[in-house]
């Protein structure tokens, strides 16, 4: 398989299957940390700690946006963070941080994300231009300023 080609993510896979797992990094690549993040077809999980242990999940579906942020010294050891917006009430926003082979993460992420959205039929609408009227304040919505 070609360096850059990733995995295409299958249709439909058992929920309990894992697709994908890795640990938090720290700076310089080294996984000397105590996150691990996994990912099945239908929930994304995050296990913190070593003594006391906590374990997070957010369904797929209530993902709203992911997206890839990498500093330079993360492009030097090949590393990134992903930031999720969800609408999951104990997860709100978080991030996967220092993650290996952050780009492909990325994408096979959002792939699998929209695949349960449509097995879920789940659709995310998206409000165009809310927030401008307050600028206007037009109470009555003919387009002009009531002021």
């Amino acid at each position: 398989m070609p360096k850059n080609k990733r995995p295409p993510v299958p249709k439909e896979r058992p929920s309990n299957e894992i697709i994908w797992t890795d640990k938090k990094r720290l700076w310089c690549g080294l996984p000397w940390t105590f996150t691990r993040y996994s990912l099945s077809a239908d929930r994304l999980f995050i296990k913190r700690g070593i003594f006391t242990i906590r374990e997070d999940e957010v369904r797929l579906y209530r993902i709203r946006d992911i997206s890839l942020r990498q500093s330079f010294l993360q492009r030097i050891f090949g590393l990134g963070t992903i930031n999720i917006s969800s609408s999951d009430s104990t997860m709100g926003n978080f991030q996967l941080i220092n993650i290996r082979k952050s780009r492909d993460v990325k994408e096979m992420l959002s792939d699998t994300v929209e695949i349960e959205r449509e097995r879920k039929r789940v659709s995310m609408r998206e409000f165009v231009g809310y927030g401008e009227m307050d600028a206007m304040d037009d109470t009555d919505f003919d387009n002009f300023d009531d002021q």
